[in-house]
């Protein structure tokens, strides 16, 4: 076979065989570092310590664990709300400048993906402390007058997700923005359009692939989220991935956490089911709508 018979007639584009064959290294490292893990895991949960549902029956009777899952659900979705309404702003701000604003915006976007996680959320730790600089600063200004708790909270959690993940909301609406004609703005205004609904029925409906797609990725990965929850939250405001890692590391119950893991991967799959159907994926990540 030669060279040629992986590319179509024009020889511009790969044919399918081409694409199956770049993609296979691909697809043998998601299917060695992923998918063995994640079903041997979920194996686990249903044969240890005996055969059957067992294990998902104790998450069922404990309603402890049915609050840990909604708190998990409920505060993902606070983080992609308020991600959200923090990105639109700046990824706005991205389009219209140019030159070095555009770049200084930018850089403060990537930044943060050149420290660790674990390093942004203990700054986010020595901020909140009862000597911190957001309580320093509060009664300084008279807002109060002694240290407040603003550390071991849902509240910081959110705060501290938010930032961390902003950066994959931004890129994706910056890039559905960019494909939005300027021709179109201008049309609206000459018919008479005020700045205002040019953006509620030019802007934001154009960008809402952008949108959809920067909301799921922050949602879905939120409700795995480990490092900020276990740092910053309280135990009476535990997350689900926080949950499992207890059941690893204090109670060593491998199967019991195999099942929180199931659930969690049952309702990760059925969220991206459901937009998937409703929205198309190709349209979500900035593209032309």
């Amino acid at each position: 076979m030669s060279l040629q018979d992986f590319f179509r007639p024009d020889g511009r584009h790969l044919s399918r065989g081409g694409i199956l064959l770049l993609m296979a290294p691909f697809f043998m490292l998601i299917a060695f570092a992923f998918l063995y893990p994640l079903i041997s895991l979920l194996s686990l949960s249903v044969t240890e310590p005996t055969a059957g549902f067992d294990n998902y029956a104790r998450i069922l009777d404990n309603p402890v664990y049915g609050k840990v899952l909604l708190r998990t659900l409920w505060t993902a979705l606070l983080v992609a709300i308020t991600s959200l309404l923090l990105a639109f702003p700046v990824a706005m701000a991205m389009v219209s400048s140019s030159g070095p604003v555009a770049m200084l915006i930018g850089a403060c976007i990537l930044l943060p993906f050149w420290s660790s996680v674990l390093v942004r959320t203990a700054a986010w730790a020595v901020l909140l402390q009862r000597n911190g600089l957001i309580n320093e600063a509060m009664q300084w200004f008279g807002i109060t007058s002694e240290p407040i708790r603003l550390l071991y909270t849902q509240g910081a959690v959110v705060v501290a997700m938010t930032h961390v993940l902003m950066p994959f909301m931004v890129l994706p609406i910056y890039g559905a923005l960019r494909n939005i004609p300027e021709d179109y703005g201008r049309a609206a205004l000459i018919c008479g359009a005020g700045p205002l609904r040019v953006f509620t029925e030019v802007t934001f409906p154009l960008a809402l692939p952008g949108v959809l797609g920067g909301f799921i990725l922050v949602f879905l990965t939120a409700l795995g989220y480990f490092i900020t929850p276990a740092l910053l939250g309280s135990p009476q405001d535990m997350m689900i991935a926080t949950l499992i890692s207890q059941q690893l590391r204090e109670f060593l119950d491998w199967p019991f956490a195999a099942a929180l893991v199931g659930v969690l991967t049952l309702f990760v799959t059925a969220i991206t089911l459901a937009f998937s159907k409703i929205f198309r994926f190709d349209r979500m990540m900035g593209g032309q709508v």
